[in-house]
């Protein structure tokens, strides 16, 4: 898990506008895309939409969540995560 952490936190942060902390003890990343130019709600969308790549919006845990992007690696393999990422990547 812990390589499929960091490979997607490490990613994500390459991407124009997302931002992500490194979590110490769970199977999924927060990611802030406030300087997306989207909302939560319209980002997940774009993604399903666009990139096949399925993720929750922050705000379906809580109105701090709103801006983020909640992202679960637990049941994805190491090559699911380099191809989601590079999916991201070309819409941005």
């Amino acid at each position: 898990l812990k390589e499929k952490r960091d490979l997607l936190v490490n990613g994500l942060n390459k991407i124009s506008g997302f931002k992500c902390s490194l979590p110490q003890g769970a199977f999924y990343v927060w990611c802030n895309i406030e300087n997306t130019g989207y909302n939560d709600l319209e980002l997940v969308d774009i993604l399903l939409e666009k990139a096949g790549v399925a993720c929750l919006s922050g705000r379906y845990f809580g109105n701090n969540g709103k801006g983020f992007l909640r992202f679960c690696f637990a049941s994805v393999t190491v090559y699911e995560i380099e191809e989601a990422l590079e999916k991201i990547s070309g819409l941005f």
